[in-house]
């Protein structure tokens, strides 16, 4: 069996697509190729991971300037030609796109040569090329039910998320109770800020609170100093490489919601109060935490509602109420897909026509 992996850009499209590739390398011998950019995580993860990964030239279409969109419109058949050849000389039995810049030419390309294609999309509302050729694709692969409306055939396999964080053990009672803030590995400056700002305050309305602050790289300077200016004691990252660790010290989790994040709150089950990136592209991170809190799986504070008054108002409140936080996380873990990466894989392997 020989199949292509193609898209990338972020580490919620990468990390999964390698998921999957273990799992098509192990249950069926797969020989893998993944297709990507040169700008997009892939170009690092992909290698170091031990895969092959061949570039194509392709830019943005959704949420940019006019300009933009014209020259990537204007260069679009020129990373479509770029797919086409990579697809002649590999020859897979099947395509499978991930999402993110590369995934949009190489289904294209696919569909054109009569190749099997797939999708993997994460969020409720699919992204921009995943919606452009949802009609002709063979199958897709959802992390919501709600997703599905956009493709004739699909099955909800929810997202692959590494095995430790389906792990993470219940929290002791005795455990001081423990806050983990983080934006993803850029960080994200509305929620350093109100972390900041309420710390102080929320150490007096729970006693003995432990605060554990992912702050990324930009902004972790200023964000320590801050800390040591208030004299509050926080445990301050710039990038935290052990999160599964992390969750499991955690009694409650502040974070965006993006694909990957929701996954791994989820096989966690972890009570979380979601901060949707405000500006992600079709306001997919909203439509992901709204799926959740409809389900009272988590809670949700827009961005352009996330004050000091409010935000320390919603964690103290949670905190004083511990089945409350069990109820949530509960909710959250049955949302969960311990075996996504597989049911993936076996999707791929039945389009390309082959058996375990």
């Amino acid at each position: 069996m020989r199949a292509i992996i193609a898209g990338g850009g972020t580490g919620g499209h990468v990390i999964p697509a390698l998921a999957i590739a273990a799992e098509l390398k192990s249950r069926y011998g797969c020989d893998l190729l993944f297709v990507g950019t040169a700008r997009g995580m892939e170009a690092r993860l992909v290698p170091a991971a031990g895969y092959t990964l061949k570039l194509i030239d392709v830019g943005q279409l959704n949420r940019v300037s006019l300009m933009t969109r014209i020259k990537t419109l204007a260069g679009l058949p020129l990373s479509i030609l770029a797919s086409w050849r990579i697809l002649s000389e590999f020859k897979p039995d099947v395509v499978i796109g991930v999402g993110g810049y590369a995934s949009g030419p190489a289904l294209i390309a696919a569909i054109l040569r009569g190749v099997p294609t797939m999708i993997l999309e994460a969020n409720v509302i699919p992204g921009f090329a995943n919606r452009k050729v949802a009609r002709w694709v063979k199958a897709a692969a959802v992390h919501f039910e709600e997703t599905g409306r956009w493709f004739p055939h699909f099955e909800v396999t929810g997202m692959p998320a590494r095995r430790a964080f389906f792990e993470v053990s219940p929290r002791p009672e005795d455990a001081a109770p423990t806050l983990l803030l983080f934006g993803g590995s850029q960080g994200a400056r509305a929620l350093n800020r109100v972390l900041v700002e309420s710390a102080s305050e929320l150490k007096v309305r729970i006693p003995g609170l432990r605060i554990m602050h992912q702050t990324g790289q930009p902004e972790f300077e200023k964000i320590a100093e801050q800390y040591r200016a208030a004299g509050v004691e926080a445990e301050v990252s710039a990038f935290i490489d052990d999160m599964p660790a992390r969750f499991a010290e955690a009694d409650l989790v502040v974070s965006r919601s993006g694909a990957s994040s929701v996954a791994e709150i989820t096989a966690a089950g972890k009570p979380t109060i979601f901060v949707p990136l405000p500006t992600a592209a079709d306001d997919h991170q909203r439509y992901n935490a709204e799926n959740l809190v409809k389900k009272n799986a988590a809670l949700m504070i827009p961005e352009a509602e996330l004050s000091r008054e409010r935000f320390v108002a919603e964690v103290a409140d949670l905190f004083a109420d511990h089945k409350r936080l069990a109820e949530i996380g509960a909710a959250a873990r049955k949302l969960a897909h311990p075996d996504a990466a597989a049911h993936i894989a076996e999707m791929a392997a039945k389009l390309a026509g082959k058996t375990s």
